[in-house]
């Protein structure tokens, strides 16, 4: 029994080396910068370009079989943060998206990936937006290895069941942070 959880602990923390170096990056947005408006929401007070930015990654786990990418405000006054974009079902052998590859029905997202709903009702981009006068928000960028090849998500699901799969077939993931806030209206 000892042997055997022994085992198990050694695969893990051999996993979360690998992940170690798996990193993203952006060269719209810059790790701990300010995120430019071009990336806000247009809607809701917000009058932004509502494009996604460009995105790449390297490092995965050696056992990946595909990626997901997420974006989420963990400042925003909801209770439960806000979550920007999901794109699931990314394959094992991508390691970027192109700048507004978040679109609504998008065709330069690779081949087999797949929008998945967000807070903002759409399966799509949803551009920062956090209220007037706000501090500004954190935005977190992620980058998910999955286990499994695709995650079988209905179209329609929430952000939270689709969080849930991504959560519950990770080998590791990379993020970055970056803020954003809006002046308080005069």
């Amino acid at each position: 029994m000892k042997q055997t959880l022994l085992a198990v602990a050694l695969a893990g923390a051999a996993t979360l080396v690998q992940a170690a170096g798996f990193t993203l990056s952006s060269p719209d947005i810059k790790a701990n910068g300010t995120i430019p408006k071009s990336f806000e929401f247009n809607g809701f007070g917000c009058a932004g370009d509502n494009k996604s930015p460009a995105l790449k990654w390297s490092g995965a786990p050696k056992d990946t079989k595909s990626f997901a990418v997420t974006m989420y405000d963990p400042d925003a006054p909801t209770g439960s943060g806000w979550w920007h974009w999901m794109v699931i079902n990314i394959p094992a052998s991508v390691s970027e998206l192109p700048g507004n590859a978040g679109a609504a029905n998008s065709t330069t997202l690779p081949s087999g990936a797949v929008q998945s709903r967000i807070d903002f009702g759409v399966n799509a981009w949803g551009g920062v937006c956090p209220p007037q006068g706000d501090k500004p928000h954190r935005y977190i960028f992620t980058v998910h290895a999955l286990k499994t090849d695709k995650l079988d998500v209905p179209p329609d699901a929430t952000a939270a069941l689709t969080g849930y799969m991504i959560n519950g077939n990770s080998l590791g993931k990379a993020s970055f942070t970056a803020k954003y806030g809006r002046p308080k209206a005069k």
